[in-house]
């Protein structure tokens, strides 16, 4: 510094003009200019101690960013949101709040009644375990029962016929029809279903589900629109219903009309039982 200082042999002179010109809000460009100092050196040491003009500095954006991706982590934002709010990387987010406790899962109710679903499912499965032949047999009586067609005294057709829109049901029913040994090519399907779905996909699904050619379903009954009528069952996992019918089927009805019956005999012999 010493030779510098000797290359400018007024240099406390200099050094007022440099820290008067700074004081007036020149930067250290200006100054280098208009006092002819070309070395870096000199020029720090001349406005040494001088802040600079407020106008010099800059706001620096990633300080910005820095402070609002700390907020957000500090309310519980993932590192996603975060990224997508302020247009950053992932690697910026994860260096600027890294520090900072990760934040605790917050479920959607939709995702917090999935995941009680999934618990009680889970104990459900448990609970009932593996189905003998015969829980099967007077499970599907009753569940036709309950969701099939049925004859009237005055109107005696003695037809099988199984509509359901629960792809649960649907399997549970195929399964039973196996059961009793009804041949698939006696089955036929067809799917009934609004207007305003997607047609084409609920018949690829209830055509994947029950595991049949295309060529064993019937032309779809498609319901039209009536606009005054408010429906709740939409979106993409509405797909209708399902009707199964069961070609020459009367012998089939009348086992199922019969084994009702004995269920029905058989709960009021326990019941009488247990009375007495």
């Amino acid at each position: 510094m010493a030779h510098s200082q000797g290359k400018y042999a007024d240099f406390e002179a200099l050094r007022e003009r440099a820290l008067a010109l700074r004081r007036a809000g020149h930067s250290l460009r200006q100054i280098r200019d208009e006092l002819k100092i070309y070395n870096n050196d000199v020029l720090n040491q001349l406005v040494k101690g001088e802040p600079p003009p407020e106008w010099t500095k800059r706001p620096n954006a990633k300080d910005d960013l820095r402070t609002k991706a700390r907020e957000l982590r500090l309310q519980g934002r993932p590192y996603d949101q975060i990224e997508a709010e302020l247009g950053c990387s992932r690697s910026s987010v994860s260096l600027w709040v890294r520090d900072l406790p990760r934040p605790e899962r917050r479920r959607t109710p939709e995702e917090a009644a999935a995941v009680a679903r999934k618990g009680w499912e889970e104990r459900a499965k448990l609970a009932i375990g593996t189905l003998s032949t015969r829980e099967l047999f007077l499970l599907g009586v009753g569940l036709y029962w309950a969701e099939g067609g049925k004859d009237k005294p005055y109107d005696r057709r003695e037809n099988v016929t199984f509509v359901n829109s629960d792809p649960g049901m649907i399997e549970v029913f195929m399964a039973w029809l196996d059961l009793l040994g009804v041949e698939r090519d006696r089955l036929r399907f067809i799917v009934m279903i609004h207007e305003t779905a997607d047609v084409t996909a609920a018949e690829d699904y209830w055509a994947d589900l029950v595991g049949a050619d295309r060529s064993s379903f019937n032309k779809t009954t498609v319901k039209k629109h009536n606009p005054r009528t408010v429906r709740k069952n939409t979106g993409d996992k509405y797909r209708g219903c399902l009707v199964i019918k069961v070609l020459k089927g009367a012998d089939l009805y009348r086992r199922i009309e019969g084994s009702w019956y004995g269920i029905v005999e058989a709960v009021r012999e326990t019941d009488q039982s247990n009375r007495t």
